[in-house]
C-alpha cells in the first residue's frame, strides 16, 4: 500500500520540529558548573552561537580552537564560550600558551571522554551526562563539528585533530549519539591511536535510516541536513556500508517503545522515533541494551546515563553484570576447487 506524500512530509516536519526544539534545549547552561580559574574578560565577546559554520581542531581544559567552515579563520573559547583570539591558527595557538601560563594550568593527564553529537545537534546536548562524567573524574571533552556543512569523512578529520591536541591524557573514551557514532566509526577507520579503549553508542544508525531513505531526495531534507545527510541511508553500497566495526571495545544503547511497531509508523519494528532498534545493532558489540525512550533525549536519559558510567568504568551496561553481547559475523570461507 503506497503512503500518501502528505503523511511523509507531516512527519518530516515533525522530526525537524523535534530536533529545533532539542536545539534550543542545547543552548541551556549545565547545572552544577565545575570550578576553574577566573578569566579576564576585559577585551573578550562571548559568542552568538553558529554551532553549524564551526568545528573543533584542538582542545586543552576547557580552552577550544574552532575552524571557521566558511571563511577558514579560526577562534579560541573558552568553556562558557567566551572569545579570547580570533584569527590565524597560530594566533589561537600562541594565546592559548599565553593563557596557560597566566592562569598556571597543568597539563592534561588521566582518562578523558570525548562526546559527540549527532546531525543538527551539538554538544550542548550532552549537558546533563558531561556533568556526570566529571564528578567521575573523567576530562570532558565536549566536540562540536559542523554536522550539516560536510559529510561524513571530512567531519571526522575535525575529531581526529581534536583526539591529536590531547596531549597527556593517558586513556579515551567516546560516547556518541545518533550521527557521532558513524562520525568515530570513520574516524577509527582511518586513524589509530593506542590510548582508545571504550565506546557508548546511543540510538547510531549503525545500519543505516529508513528515514534517510525516504526524505533524502526532499528539497527540504537536503537543505536542512547537508552532505552527511544523504549518507545516513540503508544502501548496501552507500558510506555506512563501508565503515568498519570498531576495533576496541564498546556497547550499543538504542531508544524504543518496546513494542511491534515503535513511535513512527514510518519506521519498521520497534525504534526511539527517528532510528530503528534493528539498525543500531552493529555485530562485535560487548554490551547491548534497549531503553525506553526517544531518539533525541538518549543522552539525558537517567538509566542511560548510568549504564554508561557503568560501561565505561567496569565494561557492562546492567548493574546485574549480565552482558548481552552482539555477535561478530562469521566471514564467509572462500569456496576451494
Amino acid at each position: 500500500m503506497r503512503r500518501h506524500p502528505s503523511l511523509c512530509h507531516r512527519a518530516l516536519l515533525l522530526a525537524v520540529f523535534a530536533a529545533a526544539a532539542c536545539r534550543g534545549l542545547d543552548a541551556r547552561d549545565p547545572a552544577g558548573k565545575e570550578s576553574k580559574p577566573r578569566l579576564k574578560r576585559e577585551f573578550t565577546m562571548k559568542t552568538l552561537g553558529g554551532r553549524q559554520l564551526w568545528g573543533d581542531v584542538a582542545f586543552f581544559r576547557g580552552f577550544r580552537i574552532q575552524h571557521n567552515v566558511l571563511t577558514g579563520h579560526y577562534r579560541l573559547l573558552d568553556s562558557d564560550d567566551y572569545r579570547h583570539a580570533s584569527g590565524t591558527l597560530e594566533k589561537c595557538q600562541q594565546k592559548l600558551a599565553a593563557l596557560k601560563k597566566e592562569l598556571k594550568l597543568k597539563p592534561m593527564s588521566g582518562k578523558a571522554v570525548v562526546v559527540v553529537h549527532g546531525i543538527l545537534r551539538s554538544s550542548k546536548s550532552f549537558d546533563r551526562m558531561c556533568q556526570r562524567l566529571k564528578k567521575e573524574g573523567y576530562t570532558v571533552v565536549a566536540f562540536d563539528y559542523p554536522s550539516t556543512r560536510f559529510d561524513i569523512p571530512k567531519s571526522a578529520e575535525y575529531l581526529h585533530k581534536v583526539v591529536e591536541s590531547l596531549e597527556g591524557i593517558e586513556e579515551i573514551h567516546f560516547v556518541v549519539h545518533s550521527m557521532g557514532g558513524l562520525i568515530v566509526r570513520q574516524y577509527r577507520g582511518k586513524h589509530k591511536d593506542k590510548r582508545v579503549k571504550r565506546m557508548v553508542m546511543l540510538g547510531v544508525p549503525n545500519n543505516g535510516a529508513q528515514l534517510a531513505d525516504r526524505f533524502r531526495k526532499l528539497g527540504l531534507y537536503r537543505a536542512l541536513f547537508g552532505p552527511a545527510g544523504q549518507q545516513l541511508g540503508t544502501d548496501p553500497k552507500g558510506l555506512i556500508a563501508t565503515l568498519p566495526v570498531p576495533d576496541f571495545e564498546f556497547a550499543v544503547i538504542a531508544g524504543s517503545r518496546g513494542t511491534l511497531n515503535g513511535y513512527n509508523p514510518l519506521i519498521p519494528g520497534d525504534d526511539d522515533g527517528t532510528v530503528s532498534v534493528a539498525s543500531t545493532r552493529l555485530p562485535g558489540a560487548a554490551d547491548f541494551l534497549t531503553v525506553k525512550g526517544l531518539h533525541s533525549f538518549l543522552m539525558g536519559h537517567r538509566e542511560v546515563i548510568d549504564a554508561t558510567l557503568r560501561f565505561l568504568g567496569e565494561g557492562k551496561l546492567r548493574k546485574n553484570g549480565a552482558r548481552h553481547s552482539i555477535q561478530k559475523l562469521k566471514a564467509r570461507s572462500k569456496k576451494t576447487d
